[in-house]
């Protein structure tokens, strides 16, 4: 064999054993194959997506007012506790959106503005002064919500173990989740909206009202309730409820409390959450939660100014348990039991650890793609994609004849070496991803058409199949080379633009016009070269 074929023999034989090495993972033989090998394999290969393997497909939308209405609440709390630590006397209400401090004097401006620069005085009169949070500090605190909300659900789902998840902003302040392969859609659903907004809150045992609330309810008297005593409700209180279950007769129903609205600690110093066994009561699963040094400091100093009063443990507005404070607690330990199973405790742990969502969330869509759905998809794919290969392998042998052969040649590597780099590159394959696959099918001859009626117009002028071979693909070259950008310019924008499912399209439609060029210019040039090499061809079948 002449040198200058040699190197191009030797780069299709190596570039094709490459992408079969390649595209093991995605089939069960790799599981027998020696660990070495698969040391150097990549580690998943093609994923299917949602659309393929069944999932979840969910659309939330960040209530971005309430992230605002959230931070005003966190503020007043704290502008509470200073006015405290300062001995001011200062009364401070929450209005709608905005803060009302009485008296407003030199002193309280002076906290207010050193300390919290995001609020700016509204308004004042007869000694009170109305803050409130800047219009631009409130659009920042709404677009870091929901940034923060989706780096909050790809904890959660990193460590509930979803492979290959989907998670991306829409719009303004929606965000998309694809799940694939969750069958538990539920408790899927469950840990990734879960605001997990963890406060510990004071009782108000000593209000006069707490004497009027019953001390259990029915769920369906909840609402009753509320109306009964919304009137009776002091402006600094809340009714808040615990959810009991009867373990003899299984039978629900809600403790009810009277709750002081300010958080004395919440989540936000949280530095661990884990799952531990009671065993003095029948080894009920409960979450052990550890704060940092702050949390452990501000923990110790609200139990020992509260010895033998009630401290709610709340949780998205939800009591836990309201344990009476016997002690002042030291080393920021503290647990949450609340009659759980394995799977509860274990959420309720991954949402902690992960944090809380800077805002509630409100799903706007939930769609769940069965497996059998998506198993027909694959079948409908794959049948698509053989059917048009062989249409087109027939087509081209029948109209080009031995030339034909030689494009079908090409069509093979291309496949073979698209599904290689889609599994090198851990690639997630989706439906129309799959189109996209049968598109650089169709694709991989349309070089091959040009580059053959080329070198046939060059046959009818009378030249020779070698020098008609080597002219038809040095004119259709350029030809060829900007089809081929144009395309790979339109799947960049795809790419750049489009979501999960139109990404995947975009994806494998580069690569199929890629490797296209590859096979067509280097892999059928090849062909032609050899068989002119080995002796002077007088005709070509063309």
């Amino acid at each position: 064999m002449k040198k200058k074929f040699f190197w191009r023999v030797l780069l299709i034989i190596a570039t094709t054993l490459l992408s079969i090495v390649f595209f093991l993972p995605s089939t069960e033989v790799i599981s027998s194959m020696p660990k070495w090998l698969r040391g150097i394999m990549p580690e998943k290969g093609i994923v299917l997506g949602l659309d393929l393997q069944g999932g979840l497909h969910l659309v939330f939308e960040v209530e971005e007012d309430k992230a605002v209405d959230i931070t005003t609440d966190r503020i007043l709390t704290s502008l509470r506790r200073d006015f405290d630590k300062k001995s001011l006397k200062v009364e401070v209400k929450k209005e709608a959106d905005s803060i009302t401090v009485s008296p407003s004097d030199m002193n309280v401006r002076k906290v207010i503005e050193d300390s919290y620069p995001i609020l700016t005085l509204s308004g004042s009169s007869d000694g009170k002064a109305v803050y409130r949070i800047s219009d631009n500090e409130a659009q920042r605190i709404k677009d870091s919500a929901v940034e923060q909300a989706l780096e909050t659900i790809r904890n959660r789902i990193d460590q509930f173990g979803v492979a290959e998840p989907t998670i991306q902003r829409q719009g303004t302040n929606e965000i998309v989740i694809q799940l694939p392969g969750v069958k538990d859609t539920r408790r899927a659903i469950d840990v990734v909206g879960r605001t997990a907004l963890l406060e510990f809150k004071l009782l108000d045992d000593e209000n006069t009202m707490a004497a009027q609330l019953p001390s259990t309810v029915l769920p369906e008297e909840e609402e009753k309730l509320f109306k009964d005593f919304e009137s009776k409700i002091p402006q600094d209180d809340q009714i808040l409820f615990e959810r009991v279950t009867d373990k003899e007769t299984g039978r629900s129903f809600k403790k009810v409390y009277l709750i002081k609205k300010d958080a004395l600690l919440t989540g936000d110093y949280l530095t661990e959450a884990r799952v531990n066994i009671d065993t003095r009561f029948g080894n009920e699963p409960y979450v052990s939660i550890s704060f940092n040094a702050a949390g452990a400091k501000l923990f110790e100093e609200i139990t020992s100014a509260n010895i033998n009063k009630r401290l709610a443990i709340v949780l998205d507005g939800n009591v836990y348990s309201a344990p009476v404070i016997r002690e002042k607690i030291s080393g920021g330990d503290a647990q949450i039991s609340g009659s759980f199973s394995m799977d509860e405790a274990k959420d309720l742990a991954i949402v902690l650890r992960s944090g809380s969502l800077p805002a509630p969330m409100k799903m706007i869509q939930n769609v769940t793609v069965g497996p059998s759905l998506g198993q027909d998809s694959i079948n409908a794919g794959v049948k698509a994609g053989i059917i048009g290969a062989i249409l087109v392998i027939v087509f081209m042998i029948f109209y080009y004849r031995l030339s034909g052969l030689i494009a079908d040649f090409a069509l093979i590597l291309n496949i073979i070496m698209l599904l290689g780099a889609l599994s090198m590159l851990n690639a997630t394959l989706t439906l129309p991803g799959i189109a996209g696959i049968i598109l650089a099918i169709g694709m991989a001859v349309d070089s091959n058409v040009l580059m053959f009626e080329r070198i046939r117009d060059e046959i009818r002028l009378g030249k020779t199949p070698r020098a008609a071979v080597d002219s038809g693909y040095d004119k259709a070259f350029w030809t060829i080379f900007d089809s081929h950008v144009t395309t790979l310019i339109t799947a960049a924008v795809l790419f750049q633009f489009g979501t999960g499912p139109i990404k995947g399209f975009a994806v494998t439609l580069s690569l199929g016009v890629a490797i296209n060029l590859y096979t067509a210019l280097i892999g059928t040039k090849l062909v032609f070269d050899l068989i002119n090499s080995k002796k002077e061809v007088k005709t070509l079948s063309i």
